[in-house]
């Protein structure tokens, strides 16, 4: 085994003393080409191209001698550290950090970052990274080949975002390019890159804030808002009242990285918290009333979302794959043609048992597991204790089990 590893930062700067004292010892080294070229190595010390980190960590086990391992940027963030650390390989490291490629880029723009949400993408979580960038105003991404900036702006197609694209930082090639995320697909960038993704409305504190990301403590208290938020003007839908909302978010548990559909909006009032829950969401109705008191709702509430006028279930064939859906209105047809996308959750209701066992039986048909809640809420004058509205719906949701949770 290595007598030890020590994990290099490199940022395109000298190497510190520290840097310098580690690669005069090594008798093993790992890194990329260009980490491989400096002169600081040791003629006599093994050079290993730096590929799948988890190889590179075997071959240091079995490695007598001193290793080191270069890495760009900070290498504890979202870098090779981690792996390095697996007990799996037994290693003891140390660290050698620099300026993560993320905090150079946002030097490069001259912008603070600590209200920033920082993503990696890779043809793997590519879709769930830009569902971040929809979702939040200030959005680093640290991409990948097959998941750059191209790719980004092709999936951000209806939302509108500035692209800051810092191609190759560190490097006498280091480039920073704004585009709007329209025009990245007309471009071919050079790797690494990192692409900061800003617009919509920014809702931070004057002081900064108190924490790093988005701050979950913004905006009213509650996962659901009472009624009243969002009752004027129009009033809400029989599938929109406070305690029924509750029980469709809990279903449905929208979270960072998920794009939500939320069809037949009304109001606004799921599609706002479930976008206030950190989800991307896409908002549909076929009133145009109803959209613009969405839109109005998103703002009030500080969130980013995507509306788009037209009637389901033919509006829903260009839009980008959902996780989970709300459908909010137009039956058993809509949850059908909803099923067909194959998102994980749906979640919907029904004002008769034959309306909810022909949802049911729709679902259970393209595959989901069923469940099915009639649900009743009395609200009281609690002045009097009288009752002063009640309301009655079959609560339906469906789960795909093979893409569960």
């Amino acid at each position: 085994m290595a007598d030890r590893v020590t994990v290099i930062g490199w940022d395109g700067s000298p190497p510190t003393e520290a840097a310098r004292a580690a690669l005069g010892a090594a008798t093993f080294v790992a890194g990329a080409a260009h980490h491989l070229a400096l002169p600081e190595i040791p003629p006599a010390a093994e050079r290993v191209r730096l590929g799948s980190v988890a190889l590179a960590a075997r071959r240091i086990a079995a490695h007598r001698g001193t290793a080191v391992v270069l890495a760009d940027g900070d290498p504890g963030f979202f870098g090779v550290v981690r792996t390095l650390r697996a007990p799996e390989f037994g290693l003891e490291v140390e660290v050698v950090p620099a300026v993560s490629p993320v905090a150079a880029a946002f030097a490069r723009a001259g912008m603070p970052w600590d209200d920033a949400q920082v993503v990696v993408a890779h043809r793997r979580t590519l879709r769930r990274a830009v569902n971040v960038c929809r979702a939040h105003t200030k959005v680093a991404v640290l991409t990948s080949p097959g998941a750059g900036p191209a790719e980004l702006g092709l999936l951000m197609e209806g939302v509108h975002r500035t692209f800051v694209i810092c191609e190759e930082l560190g490097t006498e090639h280091e480039q920073v390019t704004v585009v709007t995320s329209d025009k990245a697909a007309d471009h071919t960038w050079r790797d690494p890159n990192v692409v900061i993704v800003v617009g919509g409305r920014a809702a931070v504190a004057e002081d900064g804030g108190w924490i790093a990301g988005r701050d979950p403590g913004a905006g009213p208290r509650g996962w659901v808002q009472p009624d009243e938020a969002y009752a004027e003007p129009g009033g809400l839908g029989e599938g929109e009242t406070q305690l029924l909302r509750a029980a469709q978010l809990a279903r449905l548990g929208p979270r960072v990285g998920d794009l939500v559909w939320d069809i037949g909006c009304g109001s606004g009032a799921l599609a706002t918290e479930a976008a206030r829950a950190g989800a991307a969401v896409i908002a549909v109705d076929r009133l145009p009333e109803a959209c613009a008191r969405t839109e109005t709702a998103a703002r009030r509430f500080g969130v980013q979302l995507q509306v788009v006028h037209g009637t389901a279930p033919h509006v829903l064939e260009n839009l980008p794959e959902p996780d989970v859906v709300r459908v909010g209105g137009g039956g058993a047809a809509v949850v059908s043609a909803v099923a067909d996308r194959r998102p994980q959750r749906i979640v919907t209701h029904a004002a008769t048992r034959d309306e909810a066992e022909l949802v049911g039986r729709g679902l259970t048909e393209h595959g989901y597991q069923v469940e099915c809640a009639l649900l009743q809420s009395v609200e009281l004058d609690t002045r009097a204790w009288r009752e002063t509205e009640r309301n009655v719906a079959f609560l339906l949701s469906g789960v795909l089990v093979d893409r569960a949770p």
